[in-house]
């Protein structure tokens, strides 16, 4: 069961398309992300990437990929693959593959990813990912998606998109916590 989520995002297709592929700009939106970096290789290779996400202060996942290739049509449709797999324990994905698609429209862009992959940690990690995982994940890619077309369409930057998402969970908290009866 992969994950897929898409967004109709109105912007010029090359800034869509730099946002996502630079590694600095994309580690800037994307929530499953702290840091993303290409790795040397020979010319001509496929790009090769790290990427890591802070789960706790004092913890760090990381993670390798291999951009698949890009094809880019007459008709300014793009594709971008990539396979990413991480070899650390704490991981709960092993490895994995998906693509993102750049489609364009007489409304901007429809920008979507599918992506699947393996977990690791036996009978535990699959229902482990079927009942938290999977789910946080197609949340956060369809919140990320969310902050990039902010970014795109309104120069919202991602990190001003998050603190006002803290904010208004905040609000809403002390709101329900003042309702309260107390006594």
């Amino acid at each position: 069961m992969g994950l897929y989520i898409e967004a109709l995002i109105r912007t010029d297709p090359e800034r869509l398309w730099q946002r996502t592929q630079e590694p600095a700009q994309h580690q800037r939106w994307d929530l499953r992300f702290t840091e993303i970096s290409h790795l040397p290789g020979p010319a001509g290779s496929a790009q090769r990437f790290r990427y890591a996400t802070r789960v706790l202060p004092f913890l760090t996942v990381a993670g390798t990929g291999t951009s698949a290739g890009e094809r880019h049509r007459e008709d300014g449709e793009r594709v971008s693959a990539l396979r990413f797999a991480s070899a650390e324990k704490l991981s709960p994905l092993s490895e994995g593959s998906g693509y993102w698609r750049y489609v364009p429209t007489a409304d901007g862009i429809r920008f979507l990813t599918g992506y699947d992959y393996r977990t690791r940690w036996g009978r535990f990690g699959t229902v482990a990912d079927r009942l938290v995982f999977r789910p946080l994940m197609g949340w956060a890619t369809a919140w990320s998606f969310d902050r990039l077309r902010l970014w795109c369409e309104r120069d919202i930057s991602p990190a001003r998109s998050l603190t006002h998402a803290l904010a208004e969970v905040l609000a809403r908290i002390l709101v329900v916590a003042a309702a309260l009866p107390f006594g």
